[in-house]
């Protein structure tokens, strides 16, 4: 599992679930609040996950590093 700190899930980030990448497509966090994201998927709309028991991968949609 890759290590993301809470503090990097802030509002705007692009992040995907590791696990249901093809299924719940690219997702935008729309909140942060201790334990509880809120994150607007693609294909599935908004989940509020705990980022302890999901992994997400933080990615860069402009292709660049």
């Amino acid at each position: 599992m890759v290590d993301i700190y809470y503090g990097d899930l802030t509002p705007g980030t692009f992040v995907i679930n590791v696990t249901k990448e093809k299924e719940w497509g690219i997702g935008q966090v729309q909140s942060s609040i201790e334990d509880r994201i809120t994150i607007n998927f693609e294909n599935v709309g908004k989940k509020t996950i705990n980022p302890k028991e999901v992994e997400l991968k933080i990615i860069n949609i402009n292709g660049t590093n």
